[in-house]
């Protein structure tokens, strides 16, 4: 088990033993992080900075690995307070936000989130099984009992009952916690429904990985960035392409955009909510807790990021497509959030 010592006997950093001994000179929060986090942070944060207390805190959209590597550089003025992810921070994380001095942080659990395959509601939808996403995407695909890069070039080569258009999908970049989660649920999946790659997960689960999460190079899938309004844009632009991003700018577009099914399943809200959607993940935010008390309003941000008003069922949030956790993790959240508990991976 990993805790906030995580096991490490390493002295603080220079950084971080100025940083208990001096305020900061900043009086306004730094967050940065997931790109599908963002839209209910800074709801949060604009909600937090009109009750006129503390200042507006402000919010970059960098991706999930990319506000991880900001938030463990280090403690100081220079380095943010608060980090949003969309998947939960990785053991090498952790690791690396310890080297830098960083040994106390705290993980609140917001929500879920499900991942959409998207398109311009004047095209055709698709329904769309894991081995069909796996065999558009990936970047190598079983045939004749070896993997060779993908030949698929058109929908019509996945499935003959789907159109003769070329293949066109928009997503996130690798440093995207939705990417990550997409190659883990979706494209991993997918892999499975073949007896080879199925075998070879057995007797090599790293060369599985590799295998069922590497997405193709030859302009079939294009990286769109961390601007999830960007792909929503260029999809009602272009009525042949599709669109990888969370639920929740489906939602907000949904007078031009749909989601394709996934195994018979709608990506809706209530589908994400009871576990039927079968690409969905939940949503964090992680604290440095040696900022709290130096960067003014970090507790009171907590305290009005998990108050039901903004994250309970029918909360603000609610309204801008969070899948709420039940009531009664909802609970423990709040409360293991304003005691800063121990960050604890199994």
């Amino acid at each position: 088990m990993l805790n906030k010592t995580f096991g490490l006997a390493i002295a603080a950093t220079a950084a971080t033993v100025a940083l208990s001994g001096q305020a900061l000179a900043r009086d306004q929060i730094r967050i940065v992080g997931s790109s599908t986090v963002f839209p209910f942070s800074t709801t949060v944060a604009e909600t937090f900075g009109n009750k006129g207390k503390f200042k507006t805190p402000v919010v970059e959209s960098t991706g999930s690995g990319g506000g991880l590597k900001l938030f463990c550089a280090g403690a100081g003025d220079d380095t943010p307070d608060i980090t949003n992810a969309s998947r939960r921070i990785k053991k090498s994380e952790i690791e690396k936000c310890a080297a830098a001095g960083i040994t106390e942080i705290t993980e609140v659990k917001i929500g879920f989130d499900g991942i959409v395959i998207a398109n311009a509601k004047e095209a055709a939808p698709l329904e769309l099984t894991k081995k069909e996403i796996f065999l558009a995407l990936a970047k190598q695909i079983p045939v004749n009992g070896k993997l060779v890069d993908n030949p698929n070039k058109t929908w019509k080569d996945v499935d003959p009952s789907f159109p003769d258009t070329k293949i066109e999908v928009l997503g996130p970049p690798p440093t995207s916690g939705t990417r990550d989660a997409f190659v883990e649920l979706a494209m991993e999946g997918g892999a499975e429904e073949f007896d080879m790659l199925k075998a070879l997960k057995k007797s090599d689960s790293k060369a599985f990985t590799v295998a069922a999460q590497a997405i193709r190079e030859d302009g079939a899938y294009i990286e769109a960035g961390e601007n999830d309004n960007l792909i929503v844009q260029k999809l009602v632009a272009n009525h042949d392409a599709f669109g990888i991003f969370g639920y929740s700018f489906l939602e907000q577009n949904a007078d031009h955009l749909q989601g394709s099914t996934v195994e018979g399943v709608s990506p809706t809200f209530e589908n994400i909510s009871d576990g039927k959607y079968g690409i969905s993940r939940s949503l964090y935010f992680y604290v440095k807790d040696a900022h709290v008390g130096k960067v003014p309003g970090i507790m009171e941000y907590i305290a009005e990021f998990t108050s039901e008003d903004a994250f309970g069922e029918f909360g603000y949030l609610a309204e801008k497509g969070l899948i709420p956790l039940a009531e009664a993790q909802r609970d423990k959240v709040r409360k293991d959030a304003m005691a800063l508990a121990p960050l604890k991976l199994m």
